[in-house]
């Protein structure tokens, strides 16, 4: 078994990814571009690529570069998707399931309807 490099338990894995998006409010997946694709409101916050070692979330630009260059082993953006508003995350080095989960929550609320993410936050 593959353990984070926290140590702190197993590497969170895709499955991990469709559990805590799909358990998030009004969250629905959808098959696109030939992958998985998790929706709010419509609206997209997540995908998982074919080889399912990473995902892709919603992140403003101005902190993506700071992402990536704080965590490059972490973080990162394939060339075809540098002027987006989306990162890639590497699964093998996330901390821990609780880090995927901020990640995942961090992209919904970004993509939520603003009541959704405030009865959210207040019931979470």
């Amino acid at each position: 078994m593959t353990t984070t490099p926290s140590g702190s338990g197993p590497v969170p894995d895709s499955d991990d990814v469709r559990r805590i998006a799909l358990a998030l409010p009004q969250t629905a997946e959808k098959q696109a571009w030939g992958m998985p694709t998790f929706r709010v409101a419509g609206k997209m916050f997540l995908t998982v690529p074919d080889d399912e070692t990473s995902f892709a979330v919603r992140c403003p630009m101005h902190e993506r570069g700071e992402l990536i260059a704080a965590e490059p082993e972490k973080f990162w953006v394939p060339p075809h998707e540098a002027g987006s508003n989306w990162v890639r995350v590497r699964l093998a080095a996330l901390d821990d399931v609780d880090e995927l989960r901020d990640i995942l929550l961090d992209s919904w609320k970004q993509a939520a309807p603003a009541d959704l993410v405030a009865a959210y936050l207040t019931t979470g």
